[in-house]
């Protein structure tokens, strides 16, 4: 149990370090280079600090030193150059840092004239992390890291103990070859303009968010999120409305005069109550002017003077109180005076909703604010009533009668109407907007000053007069106007304001059930095919959460009667399968056995599929053999012209030697130029059916087929196209333009010369082929001979061969399963697959398909089926199988634009990537690559029954789950194309599985609960 521990852990420490090397080498992609104080050089550097430690001698260490890192480049320095080198350099940083630091607390006491004229010139001192850092940071800058890494792997019995990962003999080279990379690239020190604000890594975004989203409330909603430029109505009241999804830059940025936005006006320790049940906060109140633009922003004083500390828990909740209110929002702003404070400030938005109180200090910082914003509004906007001018003070309040006497700023008995009001009401109005003129849009408010018309500044006209006459009249009973009086007085604005705001939400009423209506249209339309119109519910007839146990499943085996198929689906759909019965299960799930059949029936299955398998094993070996055979004959014929000094181009050479690991693709694809000018010789010394049967015809480019199989991360970092018929055309064309063979029998001789030099290794080939034609079974029409197949087949079989024994190799290498042997296994399935679908032929990715099916069954004939069964349905999505992508993508399309209009409308203006070529992988793997083993079992098992309960495309909402997961974090980024790539990439394998699972089904519950609705 112990040793398993320590395997795992091992690999933990060198999975850190790849994914640290991938990080780098990705922003050097990126960037076209790598800053020194790049977070990233940090964290690899620490992993790879991990992976040195891991049980290093005491002796190696050093027994009184603390850096065991120190001491052991120390000690290895005394025997290795590279390594010595590498500690004379941080030697000279460390007394380096040492003198910054000298130097600068002998400056501090220095005159402030000395400062200056010596700060430019002293080198910046290093960071903390760069010291704590600064031998494997020295050693990779230096470009020599691998180098010292693959010194201390090979001579590790001397330092390390004999269960250290640098010991192994497989985890300690492939962590030198890791850094083979990163030492390869260029680092600097130069600061860029963005050098602070680097994308930040996947892993970094998911932690900012679940900080960020711990104190949101439960009522928080996809359609209450902050505006990404989507143009939607503004009818909440809440503060996340009134905060920008802007980035930490933008914002920071944002308070301060810069050449796009003007900075107005600026005051700190306004206070502001954020919610009813908490204290009030000080901040930072600013007004920004832009081009066409007025905003108000709040930022609470813990975010600007970063008092926080490293609490970002607790600062994520000051983010949610800040405000960002664009005027165009707000049509009026009431004023409150009191002798007590400096004045209250209170927005009102055009739904009549209130956004949070600005208490200013005390000091006519109200006033002075109201001024800069007079002043902001114009030329457009101005205030209603506006401030007036004072020779000698400025701007003042105006100077406004009280209707109502009921509210005084002094004390008085009310013996004059004079005095002056101290709250206000004052509306942004935009002279050129037809809705300025209607009057009505705004009610009076008693005791608050008058009607908007008696703002105007006309006071002394006969209308107002007679307006005037009419509220002083009648003083003891205001609300009573003379008879007689015809003057417009408040009841008509007030009555057009519910005129305006009945036919408002009629119409508001009529537009939403229209727009439903056509959703519903819509959504009938297009999903109404991609789910099961029949609902099956979690909780009918038990509780399905616990899914397929083992105890289930006895019984089911005991008596197949105890349990309806269906309702073994419904377990597995919710709950999956208990890992121990997966290899019983899962042939029933794949269609390998039927529900309901007998041991005998199955027993009988079994041997049929064995015999079968056993045959198609033979017959593609057979021709595996011929292949090899050939291949060698080609690589001779060709070796023969080039020592014979025959002219052959220039750029066929350069594709012979162009990678020794493609050489199979090169010569695999070329008939053999020979054959067509050889006769058969009388003699029985050479086996004559390898040179009869290829005719000067089957040489014709125009008809040979070009095979060319796309590889399924087309457009992803991990893609290789593989197309051979470009090569083959350029060798076949560059052969036959030289010599020709039937007109020169002095080649032929070298060329029979040349066959005479591997005739050990063909002879021991011809024994093979011939021991394999007398095993049993060679009768059913399988002949050792090149005649039984065409040339097509076998460049087809010699292709597909060729690339999958590329991928077995690199299939799930860091797994436990797949060792030599079922590594083996793996390859003779695929093999035994292609060969019975040579149409389609191999693709990459058919191997991470059959992957999961060998590590659960690990019966080879039992794969071999499954993996037949799992194919009817996947081969659709790959490029010679069909159009099933293609449609995948555009039901994507329309489920998204559906269900999250905002992610689309995201998605539409950033690049317009609705084409969703980013889940390309998903659907082609079945996410086989985005999750653990352990969670692709689970994943499995839901695809395969969901046909049967929910949705015969239920990758489909897996896909919309996966997105949804992480919607918060795309939206709040604003990502584009190569972002949600990027992030996914780095993202894969650290999925909540059992948290997508449910949200896929409730997103297909959605659906059809939507088509039900009618």
């Amino acid at each position: 149990m112990g040793s398993s521990t320590d395997e795992e852990f091992k690999e933990k420490l060198l999975w850190n370090v790849k994914r640290e090397v991938k990080q780098i080498m990705e922003e050097s992609v990126t960037k076209k280079f790598v800053h020194e104080d790049s977070s990233h050089v940090i964290a690899l550097c620490s992993t790879i600090e991990a992976c040195l430690t891991h049980l290093l001698k005491r002796r190696a260490a050093g027994f009184l030193r603390s850096d065991k890192i120190a001491a052991l480049f120390t000690k290895i320095g005394k025997v290795n150059d590279t390594t010595a080198e590498v500690c004379r350099k941080v030697q000279e940083q460390l007394q380096q840092q040492a003198e910054i630091t000298r130097r600068t607390q002998s400056t501090a006491q220095e005159p402030l004239r000395r400062q200056g004229s010596s700060a430019g010139r002293a080198p910046q001192p290093l960071s903390a992390q760069a010291i704590k850092h600064i031998w494997v940071r020295t050693a990779l800058f230096q470009k020599v890291l691998d180098k010292v890494v693959e010194y201390i792997v090979d001579n590790s019995s001397k330092y390390y103990e004999r269960e250290a990962l640098i010991h192994d003999s497989v985890f300690g080279p492939i962590l030198a070859a890791l850094l083979v990379g990163p030492c390869a690239l260029e680092y600097t020190k130069l600061k860029t303009s963005d050098h602070f604000w680097t994308d930040p890594s996947a892993n970094e975004l998911v932690q900012r968010h679940r900080i960020h989203g711990a104190h949101r409330g439960q009522e928080s909603s996809p359609s209450r999120r902050p505006a990404l430029g989507i143009r939607k109505r503004q009818s909440s009241g809440s503060m996340a409305e009134d905060k920008f999804a802007a980035s930490a830059r933008e914002y920071v940025e944002s308070l301060h005069q810069n050449s796009r936005v003007h900075l107005l006006y600026g005051k700190n320790n306004v206070l502001v109550q954020p919610k009813k049940d908490m204290e009030v906060l000080r901040g930072y109140l600013s007004l920004h002017q832009a081009v066409e633009t007025l905003t108000l922003k709040w930022t609470p004083n813990q975010l600007i003077n970063g008092t926080l500390g490293d609490c970002d828990l607790d600062k994520s909740v000051y983010w949610d109180y800040a405000l960002t209110v664009p005027l165009r929002q707000i049509v009026c702003i009431h004023c409150h005076q009191r002798p007590d404070c400096g004045g209250t400030l209170v927005l009102v938005s055009q739904d009549g909703i209130q956004r949070p109180p600005l208490h200013f200090p005390p000091g006519g910082h109200l006033l002075a604010f109201l001024s800069c914003l007079e002043n902001g509004l114009l030329p457009r906007g101005q205030l209603e009533p506006p401030l007036w001018s004072q020779r000698g003070k400025g701007k003042v309040f105006p100077k406004l009668r009280k209707r109502n006497s009921t509210a005084r700023l002094l004390e008085g008995d009310g013996e004059g109407d004079e005095e002056v009001a101290a709250d206000y009401v004052f509306r942004i109005v935009y002279p050129g907007h037809r809705h300025d003129s209607n009057h009505g849009d705004m009610a009076e408010i008693p005791g608050l000053g008058g009607s908007p018309l008696s703002w105007q500044q006309g006071e002394s006209t006969s209308h107002m007069s007679s307006c005037l006459s009419c509220s002083t009249g009648g003083s003891n009973a205001s609300f009573e106007f003379p008879p007689g009086c015809t003057c417009m007085h408040d009841r008509i604005p007030l009555k057009m304001l519910c005129q305006n705001m009945k036919r408002q939400i009629v119409s508001r009423a009529f537009y939403g059930w229209l727009a439903y209506c056509r959703h519903l249209s819509t959504v009938r339309t297009h999903l109404s095919a991609l789910v099961n119109h029949n609902m099956v519910t979690p909780d009918k007839p038990c509780e399905a959460s616990g899914g397929l146990s083992k105890d289930v499943w006895s019984k089911y085996q005991k008596d197949c009667k105890n349990y309806k198929e269906l309702e073994l689906l419904r377990l597995v759909y919710y709950g999956g399968v208990e890992h121990e019965i997966r290899k019983e299960v899962w042939p029933f799930l794949l269609g390998h056995y039927k529900f309901g059949m007998g041991k005998k029936d199955m027993t009988q299955i079994d041997e049929k599929i064995t015999a079968r398998y056993q045959q198609v094993m033979r017959e593609w070996k057979a021709c595996e053999v011929i292949v090899k055979q050939r291949e060698k004959e080609m690589q001779s014929a060709i070796f023969a012209k080039l020592s014979s000094g025959s002219s052959i181009d220039s750029h066929v050479l350069r594709l012979v030697h162009r990678d020794s690991t493609l050489s199979n693709e090169v010569f695999m694809s070329v008939d053999d130029p020979y054959a067509g000018s050889q006769d058969t010789p009388g003699g029985s010394d050479s086996p004559p059916t390898l040179t009869t049967v290829v005719t000067p015809a089957a040489l014709a480019l125009d008809e040979r087929p070009l095979v060319e199989f796309d590889s399924p991360d087309s457009g992803l970092p991990s893609s290789r196209n593989y197309s051979v018929a470009s090569g083959h055309s350029q060798i076949l064309s560059s052969i036959e333009d030289g010599q020709s063979m039937e007109d020169d029998p002095s080649e032929e001789s070298q060329s029979q010369a040349s066959q005479d030099v591997p005739s050990r290794r063909d002879s021991l080939m011809e024994e093979r082929l011939g021991t394999l034609m007398d095993k049993p079974g060679t009768a059913t029409g399988i002949s050792p001979s090149w005649s039984s197949y065409t040339i097509e087949v076998l460049d087809t079989v010699a292709l597909n061969l060729h690339r999958i024994d590329k991928d077995v190799q690199r299939c799930d290498r860091n797994y436990h399963y797949f060792t030599t042997g079922n590594l083996e296994k793996l390859r003779n399935i695929m093999c035994s697959y292609v060969w019975e679908h040579l149409e389609m032929g191999y693709v990459q990715g058919m191997c991470d398909l059959l992957a999961p099916l060998m590590v659960i069954l690990d019966d080879e004939c039992l794969a071999y089926s499954c993996f037949t069964q799992l194919m009817k349905r996947m081969n659709k999505n790959f490029p010679n199988g069909g159009r099933a992508m293609d449609t995948n993508f555009a039901n994507m399309r329309s489920l998204i634009q559906i269900l999250d209009s905002e992610m689309f409308e995201l998605m539409h203006q950033n690049g317009d990537y609705t084409h969703f070529y980013f889940c390309y992988r998903w659907f082609l793997l079945d996410f086989k690559r985005e999750l653990l083993y352990e969670d692709v079992f689970a994943v499995w098992e839901v695809i395969w029954v969901a046909p049967r309960i929910s949705s015969k495309h239920f990758v489909l909402f897996l896909a919309l789950a996966l997105v949804e997961v992480y919607r918060d974090i795309i939206l709040d980024n604003n990502m584009d194309f190569t972002d949600i790539i990027k992030f996914f990439n780095e993202m894969a394998e650290r999925h909540d599985v059992q948290q997508i699972l449910q949200i896929a089904r409730e997103l297909v519950h959605k659906v059809q609960t939507l088509i039900d609705n009618k």
